[in-house]
């Protein structure tokens, strides 16, 4: 009797395969006397079509809305018939005699394996591996810690409730909104709201009306200042890296005022009435989840999101170097530590030197960095004790790596330390600021010494003054500015607004509850971003999405509810939750309320189209019941 292993592709199915010694190959499998591994490609089953489901619901009428049938049935997907086949085979099987569940440690992969083996039709027991990373070792503890099925039964619990979701707010709301605007429409409960954040935006750009301002910036010799407005300064953000020049307390409204405080102050005597240095210290940056890592390699490399993910899934399948990607901590666990050390202590050139550099401890007891009350599934993305040599690497995975084991050195770095300087000088009735930076300890801005995308503080060092110095106006400099407009989305600042949906919102307790949530997850954010410019709702203008008319006329039409990343943002906070229930009547009950709730909101979306506005037009597009769009000519 064996054992079946069912991974979530075939790569995945190899490594493990190997680890096992199960050489032997078959038609979709692999093979020795006490393992079979066999895989899928993803995901092989899926929900049935509304035409599926139910005849009548072939053809798209609005009478027919909502569609809400009391059980979804599954299909298998044709491109993954054969090996399906294969799988169900094995899984009703004589000779199997229990099934590990070996797809992706998280909710998508539970998914997966739950609607094969349920397809299928099979009784056998499952038991669970679970690990983050795909090295040797890795595969190897995880065998050793098979868990029942069960013990993931809330996780995919919130897995279905997601999938169903998706198909009674998407299906019934994509086919109302297109039959009322007869044009091939695609709403959802996180592309929408997602969408909206991209409209929302292009559309403040271009309201966005510049005012005229001025600043003056005065010449004392060995330093200069900013005039400023001591009664707004205030209200001006505490931060060390906000330059003078661009903060509102130094904007003068109009030319003519900006001319008199130059005649007023030039060749005047002025006092230092403040002088003040503080050592400031700045902790390393927390290790990376997937959407930091999407943010930073969007910032400094350029990669989209997707691109980004793809890459960092190479590096954790293929070249096996980083724990898995697909993570929403930036933590790590406290029974990491000795593993972290072994890897930190076995990193190759050019890191170990960095390890090596003053100051670097190999053992860390921050709640910053170890916490394992801020780890669900897996923890943050970190390198794996694997070895190699990163010039052998292909582009983009060898700069994305660099950023990764950077970020993983950095943690164990001390701080960066710097002295900032400021002086107010006042000439007459006027006040100037002058502010400057002074490094006194690198710490773990080293990693970064030769980054050109790395910020810096670039304040030049202030002289020596104290209080009751003064100086001369030697010279006084009026410039002409312009207020600017927001800038533009790139998937930097969209991934940001995504995993930190709902923080703008005005009610206090409301926001509070999804201090949590977010729209998708870091694992679909990427995907959700590149549907809404493959459905023609945005589209890439360099490294900047912008919205589409298209994509505009549907924020137009539908209602708020939708489109609102409060709504999505609690679904998400509530299928997390329903991801960490135990006691089976406690989830029952929250997996028939949260499918209600779903319901009636899919009800109230088909009325919301059925009474929508006439007055937005969409250009014509043909459709037909099998979803395929052309233009109409």
């Amino acid at each position: 009797m064996r054992k079946l292993i069912i991974a979530e592709k075939p790569s995945v199915g190899r490594d493990i395969a190997r680890v096992l010694g199960a050489t032997q190959k078959g038609d979709g499998y692999l093979y020795n006397d006490s393992y079979i591994v066999s895989w899928a490609f993803g995901h092989l089953v899926t929900l049935c079509e509304p035409g599926e489901v139910d005849e009548r619901y072939t053809k798209w009428r609005m009478q027919d809305l909502p569609m809400l049938p009391e059980t979804i049935p599954l299909k298998v997907i044709p491109s993954g018939k054969k090996q399906f086949d294969v799988l169900k085979m094995m899984l009703n099987s004589p000779k199997i005699d229990s099934v590990i569940c070996a797809t992706d440690s998280a909710r998508e992969g539970e998914l997966i394996f739950r609607y094969i083996y349920q397809m299928s039709g099979s009784t056998k027991p499952v038991e669970r591996l679970w690990i983050s990373s795909m090295t040797d070792a890795a595969i190897k503890a995880g065998f050793a810690a098979l868990k029942p099925s069960s013990a993931y039964d809330a996780l995919y619990d919130s897995a279905k409730c997601r999938s169903l979701a998706d198909w009674l707010v998407g299906m019934n709301a994509s086919r109302a909104f297109t039959l009322r605007y007869n044009v091939r429409l695609s709403v959802g409960r996180v592309q929408t709201p997602t969408l909206n954040l991209i409209v929302r935006r292009d559309r403040e750009i271009e309201a966005f009306v510049p005012e005229d301002y001025w600043t003056l910036k005065a010449s004392f010799g060995d330093y200069e200042g900013f005039w400023f407005d001591p009664s707004k300064e205030k209200d001006e953000p505490e931060s060390s890296q906000e330059k003078t020049a661009a903060r509102r307390d130094t904007r003068i409204a109009d030319k003519a005022t900006a001319d008199r405080i130059k005649k007023e102050v030039l060749k005047q005597l002025g006092t230092i009435i403040e002088s003040t240095t503080k050592r400031n210290h700045t902790p390393p940056p927390q290790l990376f989840d997937l959407t930091s890592l999407q943010r930073e390699a969007n910032s400094k490399l350029g990669f989209s999101a997707e691109k980004t993910l793809n890459t960092a899934q190479e590096l954790y399948e293929k070249h096996k170097l980083i724990t898995y990607p697909r993570t929403d901590s930036r933590y790590l666990s406290d029974d990491l530590r000795p593993k972290v050390k072994r890897i930190l202590e076995q990193l190759p050139q050019p890191y170990a030197d960095f390890v090596r550099m003053p100051g670097v401890k190999t053992e860390l007891f921050s709640k910053r960095y170890y916490d394992n009350t801020k780890i669900s599934d897996h923890h943050a993305i970190i390198p794996t004790e694997k070895r190699t040599d990163i010039n052998n690497l292909p582009e983009p995975a060898k700069s994305l790596y660099d950023m990764i084991v950077r970020r993983f050195i950095a943690v164990h770095c001390p701080d960066y330390e710097y002295d900032s300087a400021k002086i107010i000088t006042q000439v007459g009735e006027h006040h100037f600021r002058s502010t400057g930076s002074m490094p006194v300890n690198e710490g773990w801005k080293a990693l970064y010494a030769n980054d050109k995308n790395a910020s810096k503080e670039k304040e030049a060092p202030l002289p020596p003054l104290k209080k009751g110095d003064t100086r001369t106006v030697q010279g006084v400099t009026v410039k002409a500015e312009k207020t600017k407009p927001p800038k533009p989305h790139n998937d930097a600042s969209l991934l940001n607004l995504m995993e930190n949906a709902g923080r703008d919102i005005e009610d206090e307790s409301l926001r509070e509850q999804m201090k949590d949530s977010g729209l998708g997850t870091p694992a679909t954010r990427a995907a959700t971003i590149e549907r809404l410019i493959d459905v023609g709702y945005a589209r890439r203008a360099g490294k900047t999405i912008v919205s589409t008319q298209k994509g505009r006329n549907l924020i137009d039409v539908v209602p708020e509810e939708i489109s609102s990343a409060a709504t999505t943002g609690k679904w998400e906070r509530a299928l997390a939750k329903m991801a960490g229930y135990s006691e089976d009547a406690e989830r029952t009950v929250r997996v028939d309320k949260f499918l209600g709730s779903i319901g009636r909101f899919a009800t109230f979306l088909v009325s919301a189209a059925q009474t929508g506005t006439a007055n937005v037009q969409f250009e014509p597009e043909a459709y037909n019941a099998k979803k395929k769009r052309t233009k109409a000519k």
